[in-house]
């Protein structure tokens, strides 16, 4: 779905992405993980176009992304959940969902199916965003970026700050979408047993370099968690 080369960017004189390379599979969970600071974040705001590209590529299901704004790469089925969730506090869940179809027609309708995973959001639908607690609004944003029906769904960091208990929920929310066989998923994930959990390949990153790869199943064999150590 998503073809990562050779990705480049800097900060001042700071090399903070170097040479970045991999892929992001259709219809499957695919995990970046590593310490605070290593360039995490900068990599997904140069996915989502918020972030110029130094040098390197992006091809984004057979389409060169590289040089497009980043509203052109929602309407290619590009969605994102940032880290800390930035949704609209002054305006109602229902409005903050309507954001989401920004890009569709004007007689796209909220889709049924994000009031199926987060019921909790039909229920607070005329609520103020800034009322929710932290873990409705992330179930609030992860709503927001789906109500685009996108091809690829990024997520920031979305367990951070949240209860155990809303924790879960998503995680089960991530698995369905991911097994659904229609979507991409990239997940960015400070805690190390839901990103095993959920991980149909990890990714792991130092310095702003990819220092190791592969598969899910396979990161306690790839002793993965001991890379993440401070």
């Amino acid at each position: 779905m998503l073809t990562i080369s050779n990705l480049n960017q800097y900060y001042g004189g700071s090399h903070i992405l170097r040479d970045v390379s991999f892929e992001i599979p259709k219809g499957a969970c695919t995990t970046i993980l590593g310490r605070n600071g290593v360039g995490k974040t900068t990599l997904l705001k140069c996915l989502v176009g918020l972030v110029p590209v130094r040098s390197g590529s992006l091809t984004f299901n057979g389409v060169d992304i590289t040089a497009l704004a980043p509203y052109e790469r929602a309407r290619l089925g590009v969605g994102f959940v940032p880290q800390g969730r930035e949704i609209f506090p002054r305006l109602t869940v229902e409005e903050n969902l309507l954001m989401g179809l920004a890009t569709k027609s004007g007689s796209a309708r909220i889709p049924g199916r994000i009031f199926e995973m987060f019921p909790v959001l039909k229920d607070m639908l005329h609520r103020r965003g800034g009322d929710l607690s932290g873990g409705q609004q992330q179930q609030l944003a992860i709503g927001r970026a789906l109500a685009s029906d996108p091809k690829l769904l990024i997520l920031d960091e979305p367990t951070e700050g949240i209860q155990p208990s809303i924790i879960k929920d998503i995680g089960n929310v991530i698995a369905a979408l991911a097994k659904g066989g229609e979507m991409a998923i990239l997940l960015v994930e400070q805690y190390y047993d839901f990103a095993e959990a959920l991980a149909d390949n990890y990714v792991v990153m130092s310095r702003g370099e990819v220092v190791k790869a592969g598969r899910g199943a396979d990161m306690e064999r790839d002793n993965v968690r001991s890379m993440l150590a401070i």
